[in-house]
């Protein structure tokens, strides 16, 4: 069996900002949870039998505590953050199986869904329905992938390296260096891309990157910069490196048998109605 995981924030701010505004009879804003549900709705009709679905109840988690900066819902469009509670009716109106993230983030419960399906013999590939470059770190060979569905790119972990220049495991220590705007961690001071890239590509981790930076491979001078913020800001990085590191101990589910699609429920219909929606 393959297993789809979606990422539902992900979704629901993508139809809001592709999408035109709709509002119901009531005045609800609806436009972007119908989005969402027509492309669940597609991806069911291009055969997939066993979904699971992450969303962010609330934005802010347990790593505000430990990054002042870290993002927080603070700025979003009121009309989106109503559409929040009713994308999670929607979905389980529909059947599905819904993990509605509080302390944690929806990406945790991804990372932790993935784990637990890639563990079990009977599962062929688990697609990580997400185009987020966190999520980079769960792809494992060919088994478990990440899919961008707009894009229609499938990513494997040869094709992680590929666009990152690190392998998947190195990918918390890549965004602690060079930062991640969308999560509000800046990373370190004149680390970028390819700089992290290079030296990650030999070391791995940020523990392992030795102290005498002419043996990272980079221009001398170069390096020398880059190794005294990375002497001064080590602890900083593996701050960082811990806001990027996903969970994978989040209870999601026992068997991936509680994902297979178990069709709509009685609540449907009058989900319809409320979403304006079309058979």
């Amino acid at each position: 069996m393959t297993i789809y995981l979606v990422d539902g924030t992900y979704e629901l701010f993508r139809h809001f900002y592709a999408l035109p505004s709709a509002k119901n009879g009531d005045g609800e804003e609806v436009a972007a949870v119908r989005g969402v549900m027509y492309s669940i709705r597609a991806l069911v009709r291009e055969g997939a039998t066993h979904i699971g679905v992450a969303t962010d109840h609330v934005i802010e988690s347990f790593r505000n505590d430990l990054w002042p900066g870290y993002k927080t819902g603070d700025g979003i469009d009121p009309a989106l953050r109503t559409q929040f509670e009713l994308l999670e009716e929607a979905l389980r109106a529909w059947g599905l199986v819904l993990w509605p993230m509080v302390e944690e983030e929806a990406d945790d419960a991804l990372a932790s869904a993935a784990t637990k399906a890639a563990s079990d013999a009977r599962v062929e590939q688990v697609i990580i329905c997400s185009p987020d470059k966190d999520l980079a770190q769960c792809v494992h060979g060919t088994r478990v992938v990440q899919r961008d569905r707009v894009r229609k790119i499938t990513r494997d972990e040869a094709a992680v390296v590929a666009k990152f220049g690190v392998s998947p495991a190195s990918i918390p220590d890549y965004l602690a260096l060079v930062g991640d705007s969308a999560d509000g961690f800046p990373g370190l001071a004149g680390w970028g891309a390819k700089s992290a890239a290079t030296v990650l590509a030999k070391f791995g981790h940020i523990e392992a990157i030795p102290e005498d930076h002419r043996a990272w491979g980079l221009d001398v001078v170069r390096a020398g910069s880059l190794a005294a913020t990375l002497t001064r800001d080590r602890e900083l990085a593996r701050l960082f490196r811990q806001l990027a590191t996903l969970r994978t101990n989040v209870p999601v589910f026992e068997s991936v048998d509680e994902l297979a699609s178990r069709g709509p429920t009685s609540a449907l219909s009058g989900l319809r109605r409320r979403l304006a929606v079309d058979d």
